[in-house]
């Protein structure tokens, strides 16, 4: 029989799951498996700048493709760099397959050169981590692997590669199937269970939806709209569930939650019935659990049982894949009398609309309005803070336009990398980046991958000189004292005897240009439109463009930090 090294057969499994796209970065107990990659031409091999980018990459790519983001780094360093992407993508339920190089099994544990127990460090952010002891298991664990990453809730898997199995010789054969013991993801929908919480939304007189991440996940959306229109319920969704049903849609409500609409936060306190799909009720859309849907009996549909009543006692509890459900529920569901509870509804958008105060000077909202206005199909890729939240408020999200974000873990610095992965998977759809002066600093080296690969994404820098979010906070609950978020002052923020603050640095602009990427500044919103004209013709490289926006523009609504979906700061 024909015996092939570990290294060689990685190449052979990457290929017989379809993997086309592979984020790597190389190193000693790596370069043996990136020789082989060398030698074949079907799975493209992206080098980014940094392990912790190169994770984002593989999970934007993940989020927009529906595939498994596959990524290879070298031990030590480059596996530690990939803990927050590991986290991050766990969080969201995104399917990754991590390989880490490891050394020679015969040095684990005795402090070698770039050692690190990476499968221990990764335990409770990983859906399975395994180091690979055998190369006659190697096979089997990659085969594993893959199918755990994409089935039932999806998440990242790590494989930790030790350099001397994967030279030795074994078995050239790739496994056909899988069977693991003990995983045994839930394929079918409890239908007595599902017609009891349908029998609940026909007798209510308040219902609601509220649609989180899974839905989205899933790719549940169009059937999700059927149900929503046939039962003529409406929909709230959490801040990852934005795009379940287009946010254009007459029944959807907002966004619920610390920076949700009067109206969503208002309709989920006052609802009979909460019917909830994909979510896992985290601290930041429930406010104090005691007083979160007060007067609702709640259904919660999720595929991780783990997920239903952690936070939230349910009434029925339904495990199953949102698409897999929602589809069962059309077979089933009638139109609900719901006239006078919409009336209600309006009635809160009307007294409480979602906007921002006027300004004369550029603000957050003519950026967003034109990138509504201009882009009928596009990738918005957000970092994390205040323009996350507002992008998460007023960016319209129809059938062809997807949101993504790190909103389980709120991790800076994803946007660039997001958008880099987005791209690649979605090379003929316009992608655009939103990030702060802060969060694009984070990662601004994949600048370099983003003008290498020929991608011209849009990245937008929302610069108020300050890491926003913590500002807001800061203003509104610690007395002013903007300690350690200015970007120009540095960590205490104090002038004294009338100083000046220092020139912002970098220039965005320049550093565009030294990457070989084109800069734009807009200072002025009558600069808006043609900035965005001028990025859609520069079709080969990417595009900064920085908007100058005042640091008192801040986010609203905004709950009391301890409060309940009631206690809105509406304005200040």
């Amino acid at each position: 029989m024909k015996q092939i090294s570990g290294n060689k057969l990685l190449v052979k499994a990457l290929k017989e799951e379809g993997v086309e796209v592979l984020f790597g970065y190389p190193g000693a107990c790596t370069i043996d498996i990136s020789d082989e990659l060398y030698k074949q031409d079907e799975i493209e091999i992206v080098l980014p700048r940094h392990e912790q980018a190169l994770v984002h990459e593989a999970d934007a790519y993940a989020r927009t493709t529906g595939k498994v983001g596959v990524c290879l780094v070298t031990s030590g360093p480059g596996a530690t760099n990939l803990v927050t992407g590991l986290a991050t993508a766990n969080y969201d339920s995104v399917p990754l397959v991590c390989f880490t190089g490891q050394v020679a099994r015969h040095l684990i544990g005795n402090d070698a050169f770039q050692e690190v127990d990476i499968v221990g460090i990764t335990r409770s952010i990983t859906k399975y981590g395994v180091t690979v002891r055998n190369r006659e298991d190697l096979g089997r664990i990659i085969k594993e692997a893959f199918y755990i990453a994409r089935t039932g809730r999806p998440g990242p898997v790590l494989i930790d590669l030790p350099k001397d199995v994967m030279a030795e010789l074994g078995n050239a054969e790739y496994p056909k199937s899988v069977n693991i013991r003990g995983y045994k993801p839930n394929t079918s929908v409890h239908i007595g269970q599902l017609k009891r919480a349908i029998k609940m939304l026909h007798k209510a007189k308040k219902p609601l939806f509220l649609a989180g991440g899974g839905v989205n996940i899933a790719r549940a959306n169009e059937i999700f709209q059927q149900v929503v229109e046939k039962t003529n319920v409406p929909v709230v969704t959490t801040v990852m569930g934005r795009g379940a049903i287009p946010t254009t849609h007459p029944l959807f409500i907002g966004n619920l939650g610390m920076h949700g609409s009067y109206a969503a936060n208002m309709a989920v306190s006052n609802c009979d019935l909460l019917f909830s799909i994909g979510t896992r009720f985290n601290d930041r859309i429930t406010g104090k659990l005691h007083a979160f849907a007060p007067n609702a009996q709640i259904v919660h549909i999720d595929i991780d049982t783990a997920s239903i009543s952690r936070n939230i006692h349910v009434d029925i509890p339904i495990v199953a894949d949102a698409k897999d459900a929602i589809t069962k529920m059309s077979e089933y569901v009638e139109p609900c009398s719901t006239q006078k509870w919409l009336h209600e509804i309006d009635t809160w958008k009307t007294e409480h609309p979602l906007t921002m105060r006027p300004n004369a000077a550029l603000g957050p909202l003519d950026i967003l309005d034109e990138i509504n206005r201009q882009f009928d199909e596009a990738i918005i890729v957000t970092d994390v803070g205040q323009h996350q939240m507002l992008v998460s408020q007023y960016a319209e999200i129809t059938e062809k336009k997807q949101l993504v974000m790190s909103g389980g873990l709120g991790t800076m610095g994803y946007g660039l990398p997001g958008a880099i992965g987005a791209k690649i998977g979605n090379p003929d759809k316009p992608v655009i980046a939103i990030s702060g002066d802060g969060g694009m600093q984070m990662n601004i080296q994949e600048m370099a991958t983003a003008v290498l690969e020929e991608l011209p994404i849009i990245a937008c820098i929302f610069n108020n000189e300050y890491l926003g979010m913590v500002r807001q906070w800061q203003k509104l609950f610690y007395g002013k004292r903007y300690s350690m978020t200015n970007l120009r002052s540095g960590a205490l923020s104090r002038r004294t005897n009338g100083e000046e603050y220092p020139e912002y640095t970098p220039d965005f602009v320049k550093l565009a240009e030294s990457y070989g990427a084109k800069g734009i500044r807009v200072m002025k919103k009558e600069e808006v439109a043609a900035a965005f004209e001028e990025a859609k013709k520069n079709t080969k490289t990417p595009t900064i463009i920085e908007f100058i926006i005042d640091p008192e523009e801040m986010v609203y609504p905004m709950i009391k930090p301890g409060g309940t979906l009631e206690d809105m700061i509406m304005d200040c």
